[in-house]
C-alpha cells in the first residue's frame, strides 16, 4: 500500500518526490554540517541581472487547473511533483513528472483514495503530459484500466523517478534516479544509480532504450540540464539532507549517452568522476541553469533553510559557475502549516525574451491533505523578469 513518506525524509528533503509505498533511511550528515546554517556568501557576479519581478503565470496556472479538474476522462492527470520540460521537434511540449495521481476529482475538489485503499485514483512514480495547441495529454505505459509508469521498474523492488530532459538527434531523453529496496524495514530503502531513457517523439508511452550514467560520489545527476556552444551542461546534487552541494558535468554535443567530464573544486575538467567538486551548497534536489540576457542564471529553492518559502537565483558568466549576487525571486504562499514548497526551477524553452517562466511544487505532512484538497499536490508557475 502507498503513503506518504514521513515527516522527517520530507523535513531533510531526502528525496526528489515526496511519495512513494516506503519511507528512505537518514543519510550521514558530515561532521560540519550545521542544522541551520547560512546562505552561501559567494560574492558579487559581474554578470549578474537585477529581478525587476515574479508574478502567478496565468496561462499555465489555468492549463494544468483545467487538466487536474477535466473529469472526461478516468485516467487524467489530478497533480503530480518534479515539473520539468522540454520541447520536441514539431513544436510539441512535454511536462515530465515524477510521482502522478490519475483519475477524477470530486465536486467538493476532493480526490478519491488509491486504488490500494479501496478508491479509484492511481498514484505511479512517474508520467508525461504532452501539450499541443493549448491542451494536456497524459501519458502513462499499460492501459486506461491499468496504467504503469512510463519508467517501468526493474522488479517491485525498484522504482524510477524523473530528472531533467533534453531532445538529442530527434529523440527525448530524460534522466531518472533509481530507488531500491533493500530489507523488509520501513526505512529500507536507499537511492541506487542514474540513468538516461531514450523516447521517440512518436511513442513516448515507453523508452526505446536505457542507458547507465555515472553514480559515483553519491551525486544525483539529474537536477538540471543546460545545452551551451558545443556541450550539454549536467547539474546534480550531493544530498546529506540538511546541506546540498551543487556539482557539475558536462558532455560534448547533444547527448547524455557520450562521454562524461567532471568539474573540480578548483574549476577544472576531469574524465574522473572521483574528482567531481562540491561547487556551493545551498541548492535543492531540484534547480536549474539557464542563459538570460548573456548571463547564467541558476534557480533554486533556499535550502539553507529548513523547508522554506524563499525561491532564490545566483548569477554567473558562464554555465558552471563561479555563481554570485545570490538574489531573493519569490516567497511562495503556500508554505505554512502543514504545506511546503520545494523545487523550484526554470522553463527556459517557453520563457520569453528577458524572463523565466518558473515552476515549483507544493506538498503537505498530512496524507489525507492530498486526498481532501487536490490542488495541493499540483505545480505552481511563476513569470520572474530581469532588467538587462
Amino acid at each position: 500500500m502507498r503513503r506518504l513518506i514521513p515527516l522527517v525524509v520530507a523535513v531533510l528533503g531526502l528525496v526528489a518526490a515526496p511519495l512513494q509505498a516506503v519511507a528512505a533511511p537518514p543519510k550521514p550528515v558530515p561532521s560540519d554540517a550545521r542544522i541551520a546554517h547560512q546562505a552561501p556568501d559567494l560574492g558579487p557576479s559581474p554578470c549578474a541581472l537585477p529581478v525587476t519581478g515574479a508574478a502567478v503565470n496565468p496561462r499555465l496556472t489555468s492549463l494544468f487547473t483545467a487538466q487536474g479538474d477535466d473529469n472526461t476522462r478516468t485516467d487524467d492527470w489530478t497533480g503530480a511533483d518534479g515539473t520539468y520540460s522540454v520541447r520536441l521537434p514539431g513544436g510539441r511540449q512535454v511536462w515530465v513528472f515524477s510521482d502522478t495521481f490519475l483519475g477524477m476529482v470530486n465536486p467538493d475538489g476532493s480526490r478519491p483514495p488509491v486504488v490500494e485503499e479501496g478508491g479509484t485514483t492511481v498514484l505511479l512514480n512517474n508520467s508525461f503530459a504532452v501539450e499541443r495547441h493549448g491542451r494536456l495529454e497524459t501519458i502513462y505505459a499499460g492501459t486506461a484500466d491499468d496504467p504503469k509508469a512510463i519508467m517501468p521498474p526493474r522488479d517491485e523492488n525498484h522504482w524510477y523517478w524523473a530528472g531533467d530532459a533534453t531532445v538529442a538527434g530527434g529523440l527525448l531523453e530524460v534522466t531518472y534516479q533509481e530507488y531500491e529496496r533493500f530489507g523488509p524495514g520501513t526505512w529500507d530503502w536507499r537511492w541506487h544509480r542514474n540513468v538516461v531513457a531514450r523516447f521517440a517523439p512518436g511513442r513516448l508511452d515507453r523508452p526505446i532504450s536505457v542507458h547507465d550514467l555515472p553514480s559515483g560520489r553519491g551525486v544525483s545527476w539529474a537536477s538540471g540540464v543546460h545545452r551551451d556552444g558545443l556541450y550539454t551542461y549536467v547539474y546534480g546534487v550531493e544530498d546529506f539532507g540538511i546541506v546540498k552541494y551543487m556539482h557539475v558535468a558536462r558532455v560534448w554535443g547533444q547527448s547524455l549517452t557520450g562521454p562524461w567530464q567532471f568539474l573540480t573544486s578548483s574549476g577544472e575538467w576531469s574524465w574522473s568522476q572521483a574528482d567531481s567538486g562540491r561547487i556551493m551548497e545551498g541548492i535543492a534536489n531540484e534547480y536549474s541553469v539557464s542563459k538570460v540576457r548573456g548571463s547564467y542564471v541558476l534557480i533554486t529553492h533556499d535550502t539553507t533553510e529548513l523547508l522554506g518559502p524563499h525561491i532564490v537565483a545566483y548569477f554567473s558568466c558562464s554555465p558552471y559557475g563561479p555563481w554570485g549576487s545570490r538574489t531573493p525571486v519569490y516567497t511562495t504562499p503556500e508554505t505554512g502549516g502543514n504545506v511546503f514548497t520545494y523545487n523550484a526551477h526554470a522553463h527556459p524553452e517557453i520563457s520569453p525574451e528577458g524572463t523565466l517562466v518558473v515552476s515549483y511544487n507544493v506538498n503537505t505532512f498530512v496524507s489525507t491533505d492530498h486526498y481532501r484538497d487536490v490542488t495541493i499536490y499540483r505545480p505552481r508557475f511563476l513569470d520572474v523578469s530581469f532588467l538587462a
